[in-house]
């Protein structure tokens, strides 16, 4: 009885016990290939696609069409736009404070001839309107002061128009080449419809794609010189009211030294006038 009720505790441990994994299997090296690096590191099962090329400038011109070739024409034109703007629009070839100091002291000495040479020495809008100022007054001595006043702010009026028409220059060539590049991608479209008409749908949808982007090249190009001439011009214009401001005012005060001289002569003049009877008497 002992014998059967330890067989059956046996029994019972032997099923208890739990089934046991089988051990994983080990990984069976792989053998080195002949004149290759122990370091090498394995190259990844799936190969890296290869990156898309931008397209070359050469080609995005050749694809542009004639119109491309106007545009190109009128990014050149807008540099050098700009630099005449850089060289022109600024204080010292406006007003400078130089030719103020001197054309001050010459006036002061009534060194006339000596401030038209000034004058044709300097090119300056300041030195340009003293220049047709004494010039018109020399040339008619009979004149009022009021009409070499009319003669320098007519001059004045001139040489501001001639700052603001810099600028509207820069201004018309940011309008312009939009209006190009435009043209460059209808005309590019028309062709492009004309050429797919006669091909098969398939073939059509792919080659209308790539064609649009051809075509759209232009318009690119056009907004490319548009934006900054338009930035550039805008600058330029708020530069140029402030320039006419201080030529205006440089103006004023030449006007205003010369009117001093101006009453000066003519005073002496009439107390020579009557003096020359009380002598006579």
């Amino acid at each position: 009885m002992k014998s059967l009720f330890w067989l059956l505790c046996l029994l019972l441990s032997i099923g208890s016990v739990p089934a046991q994994s089988p051990a994983p299997a080990k990984p069976v090296p792989t053998p080195p290939v002949a004149g290759a690096s122990p370091f090498a590191v394995a190259p990844p099962a799936e190969a890296s696609k290869p990156k898309a090329k931008a397209m070359a400038l050469f080609d995005m011109v050749k694809q542009g069409g004639i119109t491309i070739y106007f545009l190109i024409g009128l990014s050149v034109l807008m540099v050098a736009l700009i630099l005449f703007l850089l060289l022109t629009i600024r204080r010292g070839a406006v007003v400078s404070d130089y030719f103020m100091k001197t054309a001050d002291s010459l006036i002061r000495k009534q060194d006339y001839l000596g401030l038209l040479a000034a004058c044709n020495r300097r090119n300056e809008a300041i030195a340009n309107i003293t220049q047709k100022a004494l010039d018109f007054a020399t040339k008619n001595p009979m004149a009022t002061f009021d009409e070499v006043r009319e003669v320098t702010q007519a001059e004045g009026q001139r040489q501001a128009g001639v700052l603001f028409q810099r600028v509207t220059y820069l201004s018309d060539l940011a309008g312009v080449a939009p209006m190009i590049g435009l043209l460059g991608t209808v005309i590019g479209l028309m062709s492009e419809f004309t050429r797919i008409s006669k091909a098969d749908m398939q073939q059509a949808q792919m080659e209308f794609a790539g064609g649009t982007a051809e075509a759209l090249i232009n318009t690119a190009a056009g907004l490319v010189i548009a934006i900054p001439a338009m930035m550039i011009a805008s600058l330029y214009r708020g530069k140029v009211n402030g320039l006419v401001s201080e030529l205006e005012s440089a103006a004023t005060h030449i006007m205003a030294l010369l009117s001093a001289q101006y009453k000066r002569v003519t005073a002496a003049r009439a107390a020579q006038t009557v003096a020359q009877p009380a002598r006579r008497a």
